[in-house]
């Protein structure tokens, strides 16, 4: 069966992978990751264990935290949001 892609391409079960991964790069607890998305605590240990996934408005919200990320003056966290990018949006060939 298929994996269902969301907004971001991203698929389903990476999604919770995705979410654990940035946040442990931002060296936040579940608890203030979801506090700087504006949800709870248990949604986001939801979404990390696969339970439940972000909404396409959170989905948003990541986005523009990886491309914070990509624009900081720290060259570790430039260098982290690249290889998130990497390994959750690879790069597709547009050749028509």
């Amino acid at each position: 069966m298929p994996f269902h892609q969301d907004y971001l391409g991203v698929e389903q079960p990476s999604v919770g992978q995705l979410i654990r991964e940035l946040r442990q790069t931002l060296k936040l607890t579940q608890e203030k990751f979801a506090t700087q998305l504006g949800v709870t605590f248990p949604t986001i240990n939801r979404w990390e264990n696969g339970h439940a996934t972000p909404s396409p408005l959170a989905l948003k919200q990541i986005d523009a935290l990886l491309n914070q990320l990509s624009e900081s003056p720290d060259a570790s966290l430039r260098k982290h949001s690249q290889t998130i990018r990497e390994k959750y949006f690879p790069t597709k060939d547009l050749k028509a």
